[in-house]
């Protein structure tokens, strides 16, 4: 009989963060359960805890309390061993400008500690999977924001993890580049890699999630397939109806 935690690659358990001289918790007992091969997911409206979530998963955070585990991997008492196992994809371009795209994924390449010989076939590899090898050794101050973002992605994936993490990876691109990640993000996830993403666009979520949680306040507030989700519902006709439903139309400004 096959056992169904086998399945589960992330889990957390009333996750919380508590920043200091806050009067509120950014994440406020979050308890997930993420299988093995699947599209996550993790949305929410501005200061809803999705970034902080993912930073905690990323061994970048300390949990105020709760726990959390990748791969059996404890996230606060294990993160080298958690750390080889994930990616990143965040939400700033997280590129040096005055490097071209190549030179960026080597030097990327050797902090994540892909093997030597290996290196130049898998910065070849992850460019040509975003479309850059045209134009790998042109600064990548030169580039349009669609480049940058896709060059972002190429860096999170240079060392094959077991699971990687997307913050809002397709914000402020050309249509174009936005689809071209949409595509290569269902191609890694077919190939094995299990996917955490968060996005401001339901419209994305609905299209290539598996599971989507919607958390509003650091808790959540809902959990599920997403057209499960939108078919279960009173009167959404689609995941954007029912998100603005569940959190509210209320404007969530946040200032920098």
């Amino acid at each position: 009989m096959t056992d169904p935690a086998a399945d589960i690659i992330l889990t957390t358990e009333n996750l919380v963060k508590i920043y200091p001289g806050s009067d509120k918790p950014a994440v406020a007992g979050l308890t997930l359960n993420i299988n093995r091969g699947t599209i996550y997911g993790l949305l929410g409206p501005n200061g809803a805890g999705k970034t902080t979530t993912i930073s905690i998963l990323c061994t970048l955070l300390q949990p105020s309390s709760g726990t959390a585990t990748i791969l059996g991997h404890d996230v606060a008492r294990q993160a080298g061993a958690v750390r080889r196992k994930i990616g990143l994809v965040p939400q700033d371009i997280a590129l040096y400008g005055s490097l071209t795209a190549r030179e960026n994924l080597r030097y990327f390449a050797r902090m994540l500690k892909v093997s030597g010989t290996m290196i130049e076939d898998r910065v070849a590899e992850c460019l040509q999977l975003v479309e850059l090898q045209d134009c790998a050794d042109q600064r990548v101050s030169t580039y349009s924001g669609g480049m940058k973002r896709r060059a972002n992605l190429a860096v999170g994936i240079l060392h094959q993890p077991d699971i990687l993490f997307l913050d809002e990876p397709t914000v402020g691109i050309d249509a174009q580049s936005r689809n071209l990640i949409l595509e290569r993000l269902v191609e890694l996830n077919r190939s094995g890699v299990t996917l955490v993403y968060t996005t401001h666009y339901m419209d994305e979520a609905q299209q290539i999630c598996d599971e989507v949680a919607i958390v509003d306040g650091g808790k959540m507030i809902a959990c599920g397939n997403p057209s499960r989700l939108v078919h279960d519902s009173v009167s959404c006709e689609n995941l954007e109806e029912l998100f603005l439903q569940l959190t509210g139309k209320q404007l969530r400004d946040r200032m920098e």
